[in-house]
């Protein structure tokens, strides 16, 4: 899927995993009950950090990556019926592998 959203600088755009539906235990949670999700999947990126001398500095992360950000990072965004969280690099917290 190619997306049309550029994030600028430092910016990362995600998609969300969704929260599974069903516990470990096999509870069904509803809808109201589910945390926002804290894990999702890059599917663009910016061109890096610009320095004060203008240099720039590519980012760690990659398009393909799954990575786990903090509950309140970013911006919420709806894009073709899809939901996006656009965020800066340091609200990424790590890569799952």
């Amino acid at each position: 899927m190619a997306i049309k959203i550029k994030p600028l600088s430092d910016r990362v755009l995600i998609q969300p995993l969704e929260d599974k539906e069903v516990s470990k235990s096999g509870i069904i949670i509803p809808d109201t009950a589910k945390e926002k999700p804290q894990e999702g999947e890059i599917v663009a990126v910016g061109p890096g950090k610009t320095t004060d001398d203008g240099k720039t500095i590519p980012l760690t992360v990659k398009v393909g990556d799954t990575v786990i950000y903090g509950k309140y990072a970013g911006t919420e965004i709806k894009y073709e019926g899809e939901d996006y969280l656009l965020v800066r690099e340091d609200d990424i917290q790590g890569i799952i592998e």
